[in-house]
């Protein structure tokens, strides 16, 4: 044992100076947030800047995947948009499936509130920007005020501290999660281009595979990555459905099961543990050979005790959160003010983009929502006020990255992309704003009345 101690370890300048910083930026709740702004408004300063040309070229650079014949070429900016987005989408489609199993969306009678919420803040969005863009290409943009950022919403509702009630915390996520499948969904139905159906049928057989093999027990996740992107993205890719609809369906063949229960784990983790205790050590930082079996057993049987979709969805939460959000932020947000800026916010397209969301979202889920209480038809959760539920409706009036996702699908005119764009951030910025004080007076009022 007193060799044990020996080994104990110290923390390293590298420890204390890069990891342990990282490691509390990243499990920051907020930063993803502050990143993610960081980039949307760095791309707007370099794309109204001298270097705005160079900036917006940089995205137009062809890059080619493949080998002798068989290359897929494209922009930059579209590997971002159907490559990397995908990978967003992907973790998107781990968070959906688990708070369907175990979440918040696992009881119906629980979340019919949030999703009640979810619906009329898509309807009456799109309603409002139809009123504005009836007809021509412009009425194509329907569905990009009926977005909500998650991460950019509960971003700001954590940076109200620990004061905000819980079910505050509940009802906006899964709100928030019911508008993604309805963004999803939106894309998968409205946004798709023409089909190749013999590529569709490929990706319907390489889902197949991934759900038979999902019954069959297989847990590796490389196996379930080579086969999402080599088989089922890609087919999507070349069939004209849109690929980030082939990440979320990759993502619901991902087990959610585990190989051994919660007490059986503890019983057995108990046994390694005493064994590892009564093995005699080594002096110095190296363990013994027995030892090192009894640690990759604990590592191997902690490994079984968590399901495989847990483990990405873990894993791969830093990698969209702050490196593939903020490029996509980066190469999708910057807009150019033009010395016509009155006419550009006076534009159809600006106007319904802003007010869908602006308007139009505090009105499906506020507006809906009172009348649902008033007649008694729905329950407020329990912590929350009125005040608190228009806060959430100015909250899930932050579109950003969806609503930029959806401006590029939406649009081929880069100058109708541009009026979007601008709607998306201007109503983004407000309601993040009107969100953030409305809840902090919630809170002082409902702090009030409890005294």
């Amino acid at each position: 044992m007193k060799y044990r101690n020996k080994r104990a370890k110290t923390k390293t300048p590298v420890d204390k100076l890069l990891i342990e910083p990282i490691q509390r930026f990243i499990s920051n709740s907020t930063m993803s947030g502050v990143v993610l702004f960081s980039s949307a408004l760095l791309a707007i300063i370099l794309s109204n800047s001298p270097w705005a040309d160079e900036f917006h070229h940089f995205w137009e650079y062809e890059l080619s995947i493949g080998f002798g014949d068989h290359l897929i070429s494209n922009d930059l900016h579209h590997w971002i948009n159907d490559g990397l987005m995908a990978v967003f989408f992907f973790v998107v489609g781990l968070e959906l499936k688990r708070e369907i199993i175990a979440g918040e969306l696992r009881d119906p009678k629980n979340a019919l509130m949030p999703i009640l919420a979810a619906v009329g803040g898509m309807v009456i969005p799109a309603i409002i920007y139809l009123f504005f863009n009836s007809s021509g290409a412009a009425s194509n943009g329907w569905g990009i005020p009926m977005a909500t950022d998650i991460a950019f919403a509960l971003g700001v509702l954590y940076l109200l501290g620990d004061k905000v009630p819980l079910s505050l915390k509940i009802f906006l996520t899964a709100l928030a999660i019911v508008d993604d499948i309805g963004a999803v969904l939106v894309i998968a139905f409205f946004y798709t281009s023409n089909i190749d159906f013999l590529s569709l049928a490929v990706g319907g057989a390489v889902f197949v595979v991934l759900v038979l093999s999902n019954l069959l027990g297989v847990r590796n996740t490389v196996y379930y990555g080579v086969m999402g992107i080599g088989g089922l993205w890609l087919a999507f890719l070349m069939s004209g459905v849109h690929a980030t609809i082939a990440a979320v369906i990759a993502a619901m063949t991902i087990p959610a099961n585990v190989r051994i229960s919660e007490k059986e784990y503890i019983s057995g983790l108990k046994v390694l543990f005493n064994k590892f205790k009564n093995q005699e050590g080594i002096e110095g930082p190296i363990v013994s050979k027995t030892q090192l079996y009894i640690l990759e057993d604990i590592r191997s049987y902690s490994k079984k005790a968590l399901t495989p979709l847990q483990r990405l969805e873990h894993r791969m939460h830093p990698l969209v959160a702050f490196v593939i959000m903020p490029i996509f932020a980066l190469s999708n947000a910057g807009v150019t003010f033009s010395n016509d800026f009155l006419e550009q916010i006076v534009n159809p397209i600006f106007l319904g983009v802003f007010f869908g969301l602006l308007l139009g979202k505090v009105l499906g889920v506020f507006g809906l929502m009172s009348v649902l209480l008033k007649f008694k038809l729905v329950k407020m959760p329990k912590g929350m006020n009125n005040l608190h539920l228009l806060g959430a409706g100015f909250l899930a009036a932050i579109g950003f990255t969806m609503s930029l996702f959806i401006s590029e699908l939406a649009f081929e005119s880069k100058e109708n992309i541009e009026f979007a764009k601008m709607g998306v951030l201007f109503a983004s910025v407000i309601a993040s704003f009107a969100g953030y004080f409305l809840i902090k007076l919630a809170n002082k009022k409902g702090e009030a009345a409890s005294v």
